[in-house]
């Protein structure tokens, strides 16, 4: 019970690092996806010669705010956490509260019993020449009776100290409700700036923006690019399978290396022995002299040892697969849409002088939920020029959806995702006119009808 109390004391007292550390683990499992697709960002940036795009200038705004929005998002799933396990605490406190209520209603009543009793019960019985087996009968009656006070006092002071123990955990996830909700309000205001500052670069490049997205060739450019980032993610998830493949197969074969030398050297061993059993069994006749069996064999040096068991190695972070070949295909028609709204460009139609559009454009308010339309893995989720805070998943199989023109990402790189989970928040993003949302779907690299898949 020490060990315990001890034990909850530790975990209030470490409250704020442990807050501290979980956070700085999460990030830290997205460093090396992080890394990876920054890189890869610089790479094809240093292929174009786009840096007067009015566009360009709205990157850093509109990214600030989807991240305040995610921050948002995260702080708010972790307040409602924080107020379950403060439900839970209370609960707990009344529960244990009226357990020692009745407790101490318990033992109030037996220690009146014993004080009308009197304190000379055993002297009185042996005292009074009764028969001495009733005598026995009711010390050792009176001895039960003692220690069922003594383990209901016992039990008192565990109960008291639990009820400590919680009043500090209620405590401590009263103070991290004041941590969430003062970094909910440094988050708004830092929302707030970037809001107003994005809407005065909106109303000084308004005229340029809309000459832009007229021009034949900033479309063009534009979808080369997506196109581009979907080849470099597809060559990168798949050497990254390959990698994986190689790494496992290097592990059964070192497995089955070392599980065969152990055989080998067990059989070995084994033969030694009966060997050493044998010329034993030969020396031991009549009149002659026992020979013990020789101990086995000290290893020489440079003798192999057996195989030990490869240490673990820590696993990598990976952008697929995401999930088992052929499980997207299966949900053809009967994925529901990523999002609720009215479609105002459909997939092969003529974008004014433009190219075809690749995708499907939904329009909706800002803020709209938007959800993933199968299970899978987020492998890229920035700002992306021409289409905004950009979301795309791998579905497993070669198959991707895309997401554009998003308000707020609300997930990152190598986050798992179900159908159905909300990923972001719709808006008009990159330089878009209409709020709404810009949706794709690749398979092997190359943009194709969502129409025959989704039910829109």
């Amino acid at each position: 019970m020490l060990c315990g109390l001890l034990l909850c004391a530790g975990v209030a007292d470490a409250r704020t690092p442990q807050r501290t550390k979980q956070k700085a683990d999460a990030e830290a499992a997205r460093a090396d996806i992080q890394q990876k697709l920054t890189a890869l960002k610089k790479d094809i940036s240093r292929t174009e010669d786009a840096k007067d795009d009015a566009a360009d200038e709205l990157a850093a705004s509109e990214e600030a705010i989807s991240k305040a929005n995610r921050a948002l998002h995260d702080l708010a799933e972790e307040q409602a956490q924080t107020n379950a396990r403060l439900r839970e605490l209370e609960d707990e406190q009344a529960r244990l509260a009226q357990t020692i209520a009745a407790q101490k209603q318990q033992l109030a009543r037996l220690l009146r019993e014993h004080y009308v009793a009197g304190n000379e019960d055993r002297i009185k019985l042996l005292l009074s020449g009764d028969n001495p087996n009733r005598i026995n009968r009711d010390l050792q009656l009176m001895a039960y009776v003692s220690q069922a006070q003594a383990r209901l006092l016992d039990s008192l002071r565990s109960n008291l100290a639990q009820v400590e123990a919680n009043r500090d955990k209620t405590q401590s996830a009263k103070d991290d409700l004041e941590d969430i909700a003062q970094e909910q309000r440094d988050q708004k205001a830092v929302l707030e700036k970037e809001k107003a500052r994005r809407a005065q670069l909106l109303a000084n490049l308004s005229s340029r923006l809309a000459a832009q997205h007229k021009q034949a060739a900033t479309l063009e450019r534009d979808e080369q690019r997506m196109g581009a980032l979907v080849d470099r993610l597809t060559r990168l998830i798949r050497e990254q399978a390959e990698a994986e493949k190689r790494r496992q197969a290097e592990l059964a074969a070192a497995k089955a290396r070392a599980e065969a030398q152990a055989r080998a050297q067990a059989e070995a061993a084994a033969k030694a022995k009966a060997e050493r059993e044998r010329l034993a069994q030969q020396h031991a006749k009549p009149g002659s002299k026992p020979v013990k069996p020789e101990p086995d064999e000290p290893k020489l040096a440079g003798e192999a040892k057996p195989a030990s068991k490869p240490e673990p190695q820590q696993a990598e972070v990976t952008l697929g697969p995401a999930a088992p070949d052929g499980a997207f295909a299966s949900l053809r028609g009967r994925m529901s849409s990523p999002i609720a709204g009215k479609i105002a460009a459909r997939f092969g139609t003529k974008r004014g002088d433009g190219p075809s559009w690749k995708g499907m454009f939904i329009k909706a308010p800002e803020g709209t939920e938007v959800h993933a339309v199968a299970g899978g893995r987020i492998i890229f989720a920035e700002w992306w020029r021409g289409f905004g805070n950009l979301i795309i998943i791998d579905h497993g199989g070669d198959y991707l959806s895309v997401y554009g023109n998003n308000q707020t990402l609300l997930k990152h790189p190598g986050d798992r995702v179900k159908a159905g989970d909300v990923i972001a928040s719709a808006g008009n993003t990159g330089g878009n006119e209409e709020s709404g949302l810009y949706f794709e779907l690749r398979h092997l690299g190359k943009a194709f009808d969502p129409a025959g898949w989704i039910k829109f």
